[in-house]
């Protein structure tokens, strides 16, 4: 599991208003993707077959920050998969890059219309556009499905529609249940609904040095503030940037034997005594093994540790590779963080 190779870089971040030329008639995959769950992958595979049909790059069009926080800014969401996510996950499927519209109370106002003559049509220059049946765009919801079909004829694209894409009980995988299992620590149900093992990115910050005192030194990674990760002890990979995978133990929480401070997410990395600080790296969620507690002791505490450590060494060594897109996955870069308000690179 620690074998290093050298990782595919992650899909290009490119920026709506400066799109160069190479990029243009691409077909394109166009929504808020957060999740990237299995429904969203069979968009990303139209939208790669349609590329190779039209012979021409093959893009993903999303929009930051997500629409839900600009109209409800008091009701924050768990993001599933920021932007660098979305970037790794889209190499993993082929995809050349991922277009970022930045969404704001001004573009929310863009009707239907503007939306198709200004983005997809002078900005993207379009071959062929791919959506989920659901997508609704332009101002009030107003573009429909239909309403795209119509414009690409008259415009000179194509349009797919793609239906829900139901799991094994006939339910269409959505981005809420997503979120519902890992707030509740069903990480297997969570990696079951995303058809990849659910993971974040991070640069490793300094800390307090108190885990190498208990024995256990850790990386320190802090997580968006609207990450809803239930709180407790997981067992995880932490993939470096040099692309070496390395089994762990992670915590995410506040600390509350000792500080009860900031969410802070730290990850122990088995056998492991090389230096991590400033590097970017990605953990992957493979198992919730208990909450967060209070210990009434520092050796109670080293205690359970030692034990978490045992049933996380347990996990990882019959979890085996995982699915076909975890194995694409491990060959794609970690990559850095884009700030809400920082311009997209």
């Amino acid at each position: 599991m620690t074998s290093a190779h050298a990782p595919l870089p992650a899909a290009r971040i490119l920026p709506l208003d400066a799109l160069p030329a190479e990029y243009r008639r691409s077909a394109v995959a166009i929504g808020n993707f957060d999740g990237m769950h299995r429904g969203h992958q069979a968009l990303l595979d139209a939208a790669r077959s349609e590329a190779k049909v039209h012979g021409t790059p093959s893009l993903l069009l999303t929009f930051e920050p997500h629409p839900r926080s600009v109209f409800r800014p008091d009701t924050p969401l768990f993001r599933l998969t920021p932007i660098e996510a979305k970037a790794r996950i889209a190499a993993a499927f082929g995809l050349d890059g991922i277009v970022v519209a930045n969404f704001d109370q001004e573009f929310s106002k863009t009707s239907a219309a503007d939306f198709v003559d200004r983005i997809l049509v002078r900005q993207l220059d379009i071959s062929a556009a791919i959506i989920g049946h659901d997508f609704h765009f332009g101002h009030d919801r107003q573009g429909s499905p239909a309403f795209l079909a119509h414009e690409g004829l008259r415009r000179g694209f194509t349009m797919s529609v793609l239906g829900a894409v139901m799991d094994d009980h006939g339910v269409a995988f959505s981005s809420s249940r997503v979120r519902q299992a890992l707030e509740s620590g069903a990480v297997e149900t969570a990696n079951a609904e995303l058809g990849y093992r659910w993971f974040v990115s991070g640069t490793v910050q300094h800390g307090d040095k108190r885990g190498r005192e208990l024995g256990y030194p850790t990386a320190n990674v802090r997580l968006p503030s609207d990450c809803g990760l239930a709180l407790g002890i997981y067992a995880v990979t932490l993939t470096r940037a040099d692309g070496s995978v390395h089994p762990a133990v992670a915590s995410y929480g506040r600390r509350p034997t000792f500080d009860n401070g900031a969410v802070l997410l730290e990850v122990h990395v088995f056998d492991f005594n090389e230096q991590l600080y400033d590097e970017t790296v990605a953990v992957t969620f493979h198992a919730f093994l208990r909450s967060e507690a209070r210990f009434a002791s520092i050796e109670a505490l080293i205690e359970q540790m030692d034990q978490d450590s045992l049933d996380a060494r347990r996990i990882l060594a019959a979890a085996g590779p995982g699915t076909a897109l975890d194995q694409r996955l491990a060959g794609i870069a970690p990559t850095v963080r884009v700030a809400p308000g920082e311009p997209i690179r």
